[in-house]
Formats: structure tokens, sequence, C-alpha cells
């Protein structure tokens, strides 16, 4: 639909779902929290299951190095049993800023820091049952600080990448992680694909 055109006067947006009683299932925070509510939706409808996750906030770093290498992780991710590459990142920390964690969560992951940063994108893992949101923070001239920092269950290779590779890999699928595709195809929309 184009920009342009005009929603008709009878088009409303949804209303929001009315929570009638909410309890816990699990309780593991920080790392996750399960919820199970009831809820009555604008039609009168109710839902006596719908269950919510609640997650702490995301941050990531879309880096590149001074000669336009895309800084990337490859790690193993149990859930769908793959080996996939990925941004830098994981969990924020309660009361960090955003920016900060995401320069953090680089140099312990990769090693890489300075540069120039800027916000990138927010986006939400699923707005339909996920809380949070994953900040995505775009670096550019990053450059080796440090060695990695990693935690005892944390297994991550560095892979520095072109980016006609980073564009070669995101076509053979090889980023598992949506918000981390979606983090990089905005880079090629705005910057232009490779030649």
């Amino acid at each position: 639909m184009g920009s342009k055109e005009k929603q008709p006067s009878s088009v409303k947006d949804p209303q929001p779902w009315q929570v009638l009683a909410r309890r816990y299932v699990l309780d593991r925070q920080p790392y996750m929290t399960l919820r199970e509510d009831t809820v009555q939706l604008p039609n009168g409808t109710l839902i006596h299951d719908y269950f919510v996750f609640e997650y702490p906030d995301w941050v990531n770093a879309l880096a590149l190095t001074d000669d336009h290498q895309f800084v990337l992780v490859r790690q193993y991710r149990h859930g769908n049993e793959g080996i996939h590459y990925e941004l830098p990142g994981g969990v924020a920390d309660p009361g960090e800023p955003h920016l900060l964690g995401a320069q953090r969560e680089l140099l312990e992951e990769t090693g890489y820091g300075g540069g120039e940063w800027q916000h990138w994108v927010t986006l939400s893992p699923n707005p339909a049952t996920h809380t949070n949101n994953c900040h995505i923070f775009l670096a550019t001239g990053v450059r080796r600080l440090n060695n990695q920092q990693l935690d005892d269950t944390e297994d991550i290779a560095v892979r520095l990448l072109s980016p006609h590779d980073a564009l070669e890999m995101l076509k053979n699928g090889e980023v598992s992680q949506a918000l981390h595709a979606a983090a990089l195809w905005r880079f090629f929309a705005e910057f232009g694909l490779p030649e």
C-alpha cells in the first residue's frame, strides 16, 4: 500500500487486550521468565492460557573494521542445533546503557573495539510472545584491542568477512538469527550491494 493512500475513516486500529489474571510459571531471572495470562479481547473472547516470555533486552554490534571487514562470530546454538554466523552481542546488563552493553559484548566476544558508534535499529524478537527488544548498534572503524574474554559457556570463533562474502552468507541462509539478518540486510539496503 502506498504511503499516499488514505485509509477509510471507518478503519480503526486494534485495541489492547485486558489482562484479567497473571501467574508466573517459570522464573529463571535474569535469563527468562514464563508468564501465563488470562486475557479478554476487545470482542469479548477470553484466552485463559496466553503464554508470554519475559526476557531482558539484548544488545548487538554490527561492526566493521577500518578496511571494511564485518566482524562476525560463529557459534553453536542448541535450540536449532546448528552453527551459524551472528553479530556479536548478548544480554543487556541491568542498568547498563545499551550502547555500553553492545561495546562490552563486542570487546568480550571478539577482542575488537573503538571506532565510531551509532544506534542502528531496535527490533522485537517476537512481539506476540516476548517482552524484550534487541538494540543493534553500527560500529565503524573498529580494531583489534584485546583477546577474547569468553565465559565458560561460550565457544565463539571470530570471522572477518568482506561485504561481498557477508552478502553471500546472507543469501545462503548462514545467518539463522532473524534480527541479525535484518540488521545486515538494512546495511546493504542503505549503503548498497558490493560489486
